[in-house]
């Protein structure tokens, strides 16, 4: 059954939940002149480098051509570096840089803080259970996608 407002609509509550948290973090990033897409980049490597451009957009859920832009200005910034696979010159290698590691290690204070507050307000419990929910949701449907042609009635359907 079809929700009758956005308001219990999946895909549009996704959206709210992101905006919401996204808000909380935006400023630091704009402290720190670095968009959204360039710290989940940035967050990724920092995680495990080096890794492949198309590993990194995946982990990022960033598209290829705005991955391109983005590997621009941060390798500009020094922020990471680019290079070629030993065993495969075709394959991009991306890594965090020094000067990424510490901008990582320059906004972790305000970070956390971001964090600690979401925690307080909505307990480590229910965020972990939150994460827990959308990662097998994720998992779910990337092990069994819809079809083309039903994913295209579903979007359809929701515009109406």
């Amino acid at each position: 059954m079809l929700p009758k407002n956005t308001r219990r609509s999946l895909p549009m509550a996704l959206l709210r939940a992101r905006e919401v948290v996204m808000a909380r973090f935006r400023p630091m990033l704009a402290v720190h002149d670095v968009t959204e897409q360039q710290w989940r980049v940035i967050r990724v490597l920092g995680e495990e480098s080096p890794l492949d451009a198309s590993e990194v957009a995946e982990r990022a859920s960033i598209l290829a051509p705005s991955l391109t832009r983005i590997i621009k200005a941060l390798e500009a910034r020094r922020l990471i570096t680019r290079g070629k696979f030993a065993d495969d010159g075709r394959r991009v290698q991306l890594a965090i840089a020094p000067d990424g590691i510490a901008l990582m290690d320059a906004v972790l204070p305000e970070r956390q803080q971001i964090f600690d507050a979401l925690e307080h307000r909505h307990g480590v419990e229910a965020l972990d259970r939150l994460l827990d929910m959308l990662e097998a949701l994720i998992e779910r449907e990337l092990a069994d996608p819809a079809p083309p042609d039903e994913a295209k009635s579903l979007a359809e359907m929701e515009e109406s």
